[in-house]
């Protein structure tokens, strides 16, 4: 059994010839904790030591203490000052939180803080020692730091550890990282600039959501993982610059960022997430790679500047709301890859003039294109088809269709003198059937079909053996 006595100002226990401090019945403002109570060493500031207590100031730690228990000054709200010793290596859970402190110097003694330990304090100024590898749960949250400068010990910075630090402007993150947790700098609406060193290879969700004046960042090579949230609500983020070595975009990960005007997405990229770039009303071009096989729910919805976007052929379906509300939209290509387009994908597309489509008719959800184009100034959007594919009616979604007539492409490089003949090589829509056709001169054509070709997987290959009859020969295709 331990039994709690008191002397002098102090309530203690005696653990095995050490003292530990469980409370003060002194009147103090200013007060120097002893180093020894009847002799023996006081070691330990017990939890809760100095819970709420109103009237402290100034409090002297003694180099005799090696730890400072949980909450042993939470809520101490006039404590304005606190000199931690170098002896001390824990400093217990909410041991300073809600306290009136504004700097704080934890020793290089110190390897444990405990969750919120320094959280809710007036703190702006504070030096963190070389001992500490990882900066913890909501450490410095809520505090009135202005600038931080991290240690090349830290690796990790973890979940809300400054988060809701409206003061803080600058943040230099050493080499040593190589994990920005959830909610690290979250709500930081003064943090104008952060550099992701090269060693990081996670963001977490929401480290930087709500950064309302983070104007440019740069995210390194070394980076695999952005969280959902990392960089929403980041209102003033004009640039920014993808890693290759990012595979997915998460859940509005980038949602709300109001002044971002361009991104290039880059090739590592398989996914975009719900709402990735949701409502960011200044972004204007999009570039989606090849390596991007899904785009989730709204994923570009409310971009109302976004003039221009294209669609890789990797992708199969648009998923609901995808381009909703992307009110300067005027034209967009759908490759035949694409076999549905879901709810409200275009809805609310005011200037959508025409919808290009490569392959047959996609599956439609409801209400695809609500309210597209409903400006009367405007001609009707217009659904665009290609000869040879299916589905199409003289409505699609309730827009009129029309025919594409499309310049059939040749193959780079395919066109030139075979042994057996002059050989194009043309490349279009699958399955589709083309015409070659030939006439000797221009300026009074007269064009003579050659050869119908069916285009199997898109290409096919046509060989004039016959071309070192005519001085000249001219070349066309067509759908027949």
């Amino acid at each position: 059994m331990v039994l709690e006595v008191v002397a002098q100002d102090y309530t203690y226990t005696n653990i095995n010839g050490t003292i530990t401090i469980t409370g003060y019945t002194g009147a103090g403002s200013e007060i120097v904790i002893p180093d020894t109570v009847t002799g023996l060493p006081v070691t330990v500031i017990g939890d809760r030591a100095f819970h709420a207590n109103s009237i402290l100031v100034t409090v002297i730690i003694p180099n005799s203490v090696t730890a400072i228990g949980k909450e042993a000054f939470l809520y101490c709200t006039n404590l304005t000052k606190v000199t931690i010793p170098n002896g001390v290596t824990s400093i217990g859970a909410s041991a300073f939180q809600n306290c009136g402190l504004t700097s704080a110097t934890i020793p290089n003694s110190v390897t444990a803080i405990g969750y919120a330990a320094f959280a809710f304090c007036n703190l702006t100024n504070l030096t963190i020692p070389n001992s500490i590898t990882a900066i913890g749960t909501f450490w410095f949250a809520d505090t009135r730091l202005t600038s931080v400068m991290i240690p090349n010990s830290v690796t990790s910075i973890g979940y809300a550890a400054f988060a809701n630090c409206p003061f803080l402007t600058n943040v230099t993150i050493p080499n040593s990282v190589t994990s920005i947790g959830d909610g690290a700098f979250s709500d930081c609406t003064s943090l104008t600039n952060v550099t992701i060193p090269n060693s990081v290879t996670s963001i977490g969700d929401g480290a930087f959501s709500g950064c309302g004046s983070l104007i440019n960042v740069t995210i390194p090579n070394s980076v695999t993982s952005i969280g959902e949230n990392a960089f929403s609500f980041c209102t003033s983020l004009a640039g920014l610059t993808m890693p290759m070595g990012v595979t997915s975009i998460g859940y509005e990960t980038f949602e709300a960022c109001y002044s971002l005007t361009t991104i290039t997405i880059p090739n590592s990229v398989t996914s975009i997430g719900q709402g990735a770039f949701g409502s960011c009303m200044s972004l204007t071009n999009v570039t989606i790679p090849n390596s991007v096989t899904s785009i989730g729910d709204g994923a570009f919805g409310g971009c109302t500047s976004l003039t221009n976007i294209i669609i890789p052929d990797s992708v199969t379906s648009i998923s609901d709301g995808t381009f909703g509300g992307c009110t300067s939209l005027a034209n967009i290509i759908i490759p035949d890859s694409v076999t549905s387009i879901g709810y409200g994908a275009f809805a609310g597309c005011d200037r959508l003039a025409g919808i290009y489509f490569y392959g047959n008719a996609p599956s439609l959800g409801a209400y695809v294109f609500y309210d597209a184009n409903n400006d009367p100034a405007l001609d009707p959007a217009t659904a665009y088809y290609l000869w040879g594919t299916a589905g199409w009616g003289p409505t699609y979604g309730g827009l009129p269709t029309k025919l594409w007539h499309l310049p059939i492409p040749l193959i780079k490089g395919s066109v030139g003198v075979q042994p057996n003949g002059f050989s194009v090589t043309v490349s279009w829509a699958t399955n589709l059937s083309v015409v070659v056709e030939a006439s000797t001169n221009l300026s009074t054509p007269v064009w003579q079909p050659l050869q119908t070709n069916t285009l199997n997987n898109g290409v096919a290959n046509f060989i004039d053996p016959e071309w070192t009859n005519y001085p000249n020969r001219f070349y066309r295709v067509r759908s027949p």
